[in-house]
């Protein structure tokens, strides 16, 4: 079986994170605009590829103001640095199902290389479609500092308003024609 292209259903997946605030909380938040493709070799997963473009101003946390601050200069500035690219150059197999997916983080303009641990969901025939579906979880952690998002506030107790670790996730559903 030769390699297939699969193209991410953006609309059955989610590209996600959460970060401490204020040291006793997770605030979550998401992108939601984005395009992602998978090259997938189902005989040897290690020679299949993937490739996510994020919309920088699409971020969504729920709250106004505060994803206003993340589009400034002071977090990801979104004007001069519209998009976060990840390509992997890199699979390993860690385990049945699971894998090591290296490969290329552009944030802010700067490129870090990072492992997402990922879990292959399995294949399925779309009832209403009939095209081929395939799904994927994928996680890492990645610090802020290493990407240029330096901005945080002393608490009054000691402590940071912004934790420097960021926790990524991903749930992908990707689809090719049947």
């Amino acid at each position: 079986m030769a390699v297939q292209n699969w193209t991410i259903d953006t609309g059955h997946s989610t590209v996600a994170f959460w970060v401490r605030h204020l040291m006793v909380s997770k605030v979550h938040g998401a992108f939601t605009k984005w395009i992602g493709s998978v090259e997938l070799d189902e005989e040897d997963p290690t020679r299949s590829r993937a490739e996510v473009q994020i919309d920088v101003a699409s971020i969504d946390t729920k709250e106004a103001q505060r994803d206003a601050h993340l589009r400034s200069p002071d977090f990801f500035d979104a004007e001069k640095h519209p998009r976060i690219t990840f390509k992997s150059t890199s699979i390993e197999r860690a385990d049945d199902g699971h894998f090591h997916v290296t490969g290329e983080l552009t944030i802010r303009g700067v490129t870090r290389s990072v492992t997402l641990d990922v879990e292959d969901g399995g294949r399925a025939k779309h009832p209403m479609t009939g095209d081929m579906r395939a799904g994927f979880s994928a996680q890492t952690s990645i610090k802020r500092a290493d990407f240029g998002l330096t901005w945080n506030a002393v608490l009054e107790a000691g402590g940071l308003a912004v934790s420097d670790k960021v926790e990524i996730y991903a749930e992908i559903q990707a689809s090719r024609s049947a």
